[in-house]
């Protein structure tokens, strides 16, 4: 049986240009950057080229733009950073309260050392309005963070508005954009953020890479310490193959964004056309203001999703239940709670998310298998005591 892949929210498979990219630097040139003969200086040399390819990509600058493990790691530097810089100006941060773990679990942290929090809820479609930031901040206010686009709903935030009020007020303001970079523009100066995550794996590069752009370097504490790299910010020996892959991918993808975008935002609405016509099924997240080829729905009456995600996994269709970092979670998503569902209806999330190899003929075929799933599980839902 055919696999049909609809989960590109939680991981992407490796584009050939990036394997292609990637192979010479694990054994032709294998060298590691810091040594001073030639196959280091090659390592070296490709690391800067990557650095200044990967800012061009992002409308930054390369010095600062810091090689990371991914977008937890770079949400974890950019909210710690921020707090260890500017602890002693103040000891209030502001966040949404449907960012990732990455972010929710290290603020958590923070409060235990004595900062506190205050967690914006969004309205019904995922979306933080700049009233709402304006009236949350306060006189000692270091930091914000707020996502650009929610990875269980799709929503894309308006983060330059909410990042104009922080520059106003001179507070930092950091973006978690690891679902939205390579998959819709992303242009670090043009959204005035101070800091911006991404993760390689969400764009068709590989997993275990990713990046953190910082609006000023100088200001950045270092994350790990050792022998020096990234500037004196990021110690360890870099992931070469790695930053080669996630550059080559996402050059790829911001080349062929438009095409892309128009491509699966038509497959994206065909789906939930479809899915929203079988009664008790409902789009979560902005309808229109969504990233291209992301659906999230609620379905009534099934329990559990993961019990229908288990159900198209039989039919060769991989697709989750809510978010893929909770997916094996029975808890009800954070995020859905936020938005006011209840933990029932949270309960029955399915998100499909569509990528670069998906083809109308998948669509056709998990519209053709879904609805009877639902009845199916309906049915059984109605007849289990629990």
């Amino acid at each position: 049986m055919k696999r049909i892949y609809m989960d590109n929210s939680a991981t992407t498979p490796v584009s050939e240009a990036a394997l292609k990219a990637m192979l010479p630097w694990f054994r032709e040139e294998f060298g590691n950057p810091s040594a001073i003969y030639s196959y280091g200086q090659s390592g070296k040399n490709i690391l800067e080229d990557c650095r200044k390819r990967v800012a061009k990509c992002l409308g930054a600058l390369p010095t600062e733009i810091f090689f990371t493990s991914g977008g937890t790691e770079s949400d974890n530097w950019a909210v710690r950073s921020a707090c260890r810089a500017r602890g002693t100006k103040g000891r209030h941060i502001i966040a949404s309260a449907i960012e990732h773990n990455a972010i929710l679990r290290t603020l958590g942290q923070m409060e235990e050392d004595g900062f506190e929090v205050t967690y914006l809820q969004p309205d019904r479609l995922g979306r933080i309005t700049p009233e709402q930031l304006e009236a949350a901040i306060r006189p000692d206010t270091i930091l914000i963070s707020i996502m650009l686009a929610s990875n269980v709903v799709g929503t894309v935030l308006d983060i330059a508005a909410l990042a104009k009020i922080a520059a106003k007020r001179r507070i930092w303001f950091h973006t978690d954009a690891v679902q939205a970079v390579g998959h819709i523009p992303v242009q670090a100066h043009a959204l005035g953020v101070d800091f911006l995550s991404l993760s390689a794996h969400k764009f068709g590069g590989p997993k275990g890479v990713g990046a953190l752009y910082c609006r000023m370097p100088n200001n950045l504490p270092p994350l790990i310490t050792g022998g020096g790299q990234e500037k004196e910010h990021r110690s360890g020996t870099e992931n070469i193959p790695g930053i080669v892959g996630m550059t080559t991918a996402l050059e790829e993808a911001v080349e062929n964004m438009d095409e892309e975008r128009a491509r699966l935002s038509a497959l994206r609405d065909r789906i939930i056309a479809g899915a929203c016509a079988i009664p008790g099924v409902e789009l979560t997240g902005d309808p229109e203001n969504r990233l291209p080829g992301f659906v999230s729905l609620t379905v009534d009456g099934i329990g559990h999703s993961v019990h229908v995600v288990n159900a198209l996994n039989e039919k060769g269709i991989c697709v989750s239940s809510g978010s893929a970092c909770s997916a094996a979670s029975r808890e009800a998503s954070h995020v859905l709670l936020a938005l006011g569902y209840d933990a029932k209806k949270a309960s029955g999330t399915l998100r499909i998310t569509l990528g670069a190899e998906n083809r109308p003929e998948e669509v056709d075929y998990l519209l053709s298998v879904l609805p009877e799933l639902i009845m199916k599980q309906r049915t059984k839902a109605a007849a289990s005591p629990f």
